[in-house]
C-alpha cells in the first residue's frame, strides 16, 4: 500500500469539503495518541511452554468455558434479581432458581447490535443504556436495567462494533459515563468529523495535517515493521480518536487484552465478539448462504464455518499448517483494538457499488469518488489485511484461504447479515435468547429512509437453511411481509413455539428490536460523520426508548413479556408450564406464521411518543450538506453499513 496516496486521497476530500462548505468548526485540545511504535507489531520470543497453534471450531476454547464459569456465577444472581422485579405473574422466580438443578437449566442470554454506523453506535447505546442497571433510573418500574449484568454475550459488528470497542476498550464504563464532559478526555465528540480530526497541537482549533501526519506516521510504523497495510488501517486509528481514551493509546491496548481488563477478568459484564466476513481479492458481492463468517473475541479469532481458531494475541505470527515453526519468533500487537473494529466496518468495495446505484451523489462528484474507489480496489486495500494468514495451509478441505498467505477481511455485514447473530447460534454456546437491536438502513421512501426492513434477519435465516453448519435459527418471514404486519416497527419475537422448530437443536428465541421513531428521528444516514451533541442525545435517548417501549408506557406489560422470552427455552427444558400471563405476551408479540408477501406501501412511520424538544429534526430529508457529507464519508471510507 502506498500511505502517499492516502494523504492525496484525504487532502482531495479536503478540498472538496472546503469548497462547499464554509463554516468552520474549533476543536478540543487532546494530547497526541501513540509514539510511532504504538501501532505497529512487535517481535517476541514464542511462550517456552506452549508454542501458538490453531484449534479446531469446536468445542469451544478451554479460555471462554473457564471465564463463563466465573461469569455464569454472577448473570445468575443478576437475573434472578431482574426477573423479581418484572414480577411474571404466576411464576415464583426465587423458588425455580433454588430448585433449578444446574446452572444449565437456567437462561442463557445474548444481545447483538447490529450494523449502521454512527446510527447503529448511538442507537445501540441507548439499547445499551436501558438495559444496564448502572444507568439511573433503569430499574425504576417499566424500565430494563438488569438485563445487561444477566447476558452472557454480546455481539457488534461494523457501528455495533464501534460500541463495543469503545465500552470494553475503556472498561465498559456507564454510556452516561462516555457522555460525560467531566471526563478529563471526554469521548464520543462526534460534532467533529473524522476527517478534519482533533487538534493535535495547541491552538484549540482543528490542525488537519498535524492529525494527518499523525494517522500516517502511525500505520506507516507498521508497514515500515515488514507488515501490509491498507484502507483499514487508517480507517480504524481515525475513529480511535472519537472511541478511546485520549490518554493515549499504546501497543498494550489491543482486542486481547480486553481479556486482563478488570471488568472482563472478574467477569461482570458479558464476553464481546466481533465479526467480520472474509472476501477473497477481486470478490465485490456475495451473499449469507456463502459468505465465510469470522470472529474476534478476547482470546481468538476464528470462524466456526468448519476452518478453527487462532490465539488473537499472536495473530501476526507467520502460523503455517495451524503452527509457528521452531525456528520462527512470534508477534505481538497485531491485533490493535482499532484495526479490528476497522475490519469489522470495512466496507470499501461496496461503496463503488452504493455510489454507481444512488442519486444522493452530484454526477461530476460521483465519477471522481468511483474512479478513486475503484484505484484503491484494484490494488486490493479495500479490505483489511490479515498478512501473514493465519489459516494458511490449515484445513484445505473447508478452508476457503488456506492456499493464500494473505487473509482478506471485510465488514460483517456485507452478507447482508447486519446483525451478528451467527456467533450467538453456535450450538456450542447454547444461547436460549437473543435480544437483536437493528439499526440497519433499508427503507428509501424518501420521508422513510433509513428505517429496518427485516433484511438483517431474513439474511441469517436463509444462511441456516442453506448451510449444514450445526447451527439453527427461527423461521422468519420474508421482508415485505416483516413491513406489511409492522413487525419492523415495534418489537417481535420469533421463535415462540418449540413444537414448531425442527428437530435437534434447537434455535434460540430472538427478541427483533428494530430501530423506530419513539421520540426522535433516529434514521440518520450511515455516511453522515458529524452530529451535533444535541442530536447524538436525542438518538440515544431513542434507543433506550426503542427497547423499553417508552419506558412501558406504550405497553405496561412489555417487561413482562421480555421476561417471558428470557424464560422461554429454560421452562421447555425443565418442563415448566408456561404462566397464562406469558401466553397472553406471546400472543401479542411473536410472529404467528401470517405472511403477506404482497408489495408494501412507502414505509413513512409516525412519532410513537411526543417527540424530544429542541432535538426532533423533523422526519430526515437530505439536503445539499448531506449530499456532500455522503460524498466525503464514501471517498475517505469513513462510514459503514447501510
Amino acid at each position: 500500500m502506498k500511505l502517499e496516496v492516502f494523504f492525496l486521497y484525504f487532502g482531495s476530500i479536503s478540498t472538496l469539503l472546503a469548497q462547499t462548505i464554509s463554516e468552520t468548526a474549533s476543536f478540543p485540545i487532546v494530547q497526541e495518541r501513540d509514539t510511532i511504535s504504538g501501532y505497529a507489531p512487535t517481535t517476541v520470543d514464542c511462550p517456552s511452554n506452549e508454542r501458538p497453534s490453531l484449534r479446531d471450531s469446536l468445542p469451544l476454547s478451554s479460555h471462554e468455558t473457564s471465564w463463563l464459569q466465573k461469569r455464569r456465577t454472577n448473570t445468575r444472581s443478576a437475573l434472578r434479581e431482574f426477573l423479581n422485579r418484572l414480577s411474571i405473574s404466576g411464576f415464583d422466580s426465587n423458588t425455580y432458581f433454588d430448585n433449578a438443578k444446574n446452572d444449565s437449566h437456567l437462561p442463557n442470554i445474548a444481545i447483538a447490535v447490529s450494523g449502521g454506523g454512527y446510527r447503529a453506535l448511538m442507537n445501540g447505546a441507548g439499547a445499551i443504556a436501558a438495559f444496564d442497571n448502572r444507568t439511573a433510573g433503569s430499574t425504576a418500574k417499566g424500565h430494563l436495567g438488569g438485563l445487561l449484568q444477566s447476558a452472557t454475550y454480546l455481539a457488534g459488528l461494523s457501528g455495533g462494533g464501534w460500541l463495543l470497542s469503545s465500552l470494553y476498550g475503556n472498561d465498559f464504563p456507564t454510556i452516561e459515563d462516555m457522555l460525560s464532559t467531566n471526563r478529563a478526555n471526554p469521548l464520543w465528540q462526534f460534532q467533529y468529523a473524522i476527517w478534519e480530526g482533533p487538534d493535535l497541537g495547541a491552538t484549540g482549533v482543528s490542525n488537519g495535517e498535524a492529525y494527518f501526519n499523525a494517522l500516517l506516521n502511525q500505520v506507516q510504523a507498521k508497514e515500515n515493521a515488514g507488515f501490509n497495510t491498507s484502507m483499514t488501517d487508517l480507517w480504524g486509528r481515525a475513529i480511535a480518536y472519537q472511541l478511546l481514551n485520549t490518554s493515549g493509546i499504546d501497543n498494550s491496548h489491543t482486542f486481547s487484552s480486553i481479556q486482563d481488563s478488570p471488568k472482563f477478568e472478574s467477569a461482570v459484564v458479558p464476553m464481546p465478539i466481533l465479526v467480520a466476513d472474509g472476501r477473497s481479492e477481486g470478490q465485490v458481492v456475495f451473499s449469507s448462504s456463502n459468505s465465510t463468517n469470522y470472529e474476534f473475541n478476547p482470546w481468538e479469532m476464528g470462524s466456526f464455518d468448519d476452518i478453527g481458531f487462532a490465539p488473537l494475541k499472536f495473530v501476526g505470527s507467520e502460523f503455517d499448517a495451524g503452527k509457528v515453526a521452531s525456528d520462527k519468533k512470534c508477534v505481538t500487537g497485531y491485533d490493535q483494538l482499532s484495526f479490528v473494529f476497522g475490519t469489522s466496518s470495512s466496507l470499501f468495495n461496496q461503496f463503488v457499488l452504493q455510489i454507481r446505484d444512488t442519486d444522493m451523489v452530484p454526477a461530476a462528484l460521483k465519477g471522481i469518488i468511483t474512479d478513486m474507489l475503484e484505484e484503491v480496489g484494484e490494488d486490493n486495500n479495500d479490505i483489511a489485511d490479515w498478512t501473514p494468514n493465519p489459516f494458511y495451509r490449515w484445513k484445505p478441505a473447508t478452508n476457503p484461504s488456506a492456499q493464500s498467505k494473505r487473509l482478506t477481511l471485510v465488514d460483517g455485514g456485507e452478507d447482508l447479515q447486519n446483525i451478528p447473530f451467527t456467533p450467538l447460534i453456535q450450538s456450542a454456546r447454547h444461547v436460549d435468547v437473543i435480544f437483536a437491536v437493528d439499526s440497519s438502513a433499508d427503507t428509501l421512501s424518501p420521508k422513510g429512509m433509513n428505517w429496518p426492513n427485516g433484511t438483517a434477519i431474513v439474511a441469517t435465516y436463509e444462511r441456516s437453511l442453506a448451510q449444514d453448519n450445526g447451527t439453527t435459527f427461527p423461521s422468519i418471514p420474508d421482508v415485505n411481509t416483516i413491513v406489511n404486519l409492522g413487525l419492523n416497527s415495534r418489537p417481535t419475537m420469533f421463535g415462540c413455539d418449540v413444537g414448531n422448530l425442527s428437530s435437534g437443536s434447537i434455535a434460540p428465541l430472538v427478541v427483533y428490536l428494530p430501530n423506530s421513531p419513539y421520540v426522535y428521528h433516529s434514521n440518520v444516514s450511515t455516511f453522515t460523520m458529524s452530529y451535533e451533541l444535541k442530536v447524538r442525545n436525542g438518538i440515544i435517548q431513542n434507543g433506550y426508548d426503542v427497547v423499553t417501549m417508552g419506558n412501558a408506557t406504550v405497553d405496561s406489560e412489555w417487561p413482562t413479556c421480555l421476561g417471558c422470552a428470557i424464560m422461554a427455552r429454560s421452562w421447555h427444558r425443565t418442563n415448566t408450564t408456561i404462566p397464562d400471563s406469558c401466553k397472553s405476551c406471546f400472543t401479542k408479540y411473536c410472529w404467528d406464521g401470517t405472511v403477506n408477501s404482497t408489495v408494501p406501501a412507502l414505509y413513512e412511520p409516525k412519532f410513537v411518543l411526543k417527540a424530544l424538544e429542541n432535538g426532533a429534526i423533523g422526519n430526515f430529508e437530505v439536503i445539499a450538506h448531506w449530499f456532500l457529507i455522503a460524498a466525503i464519508g464514501t471517498v475517505t471510507a469513513i462510514t459503514c453499513i447501510l
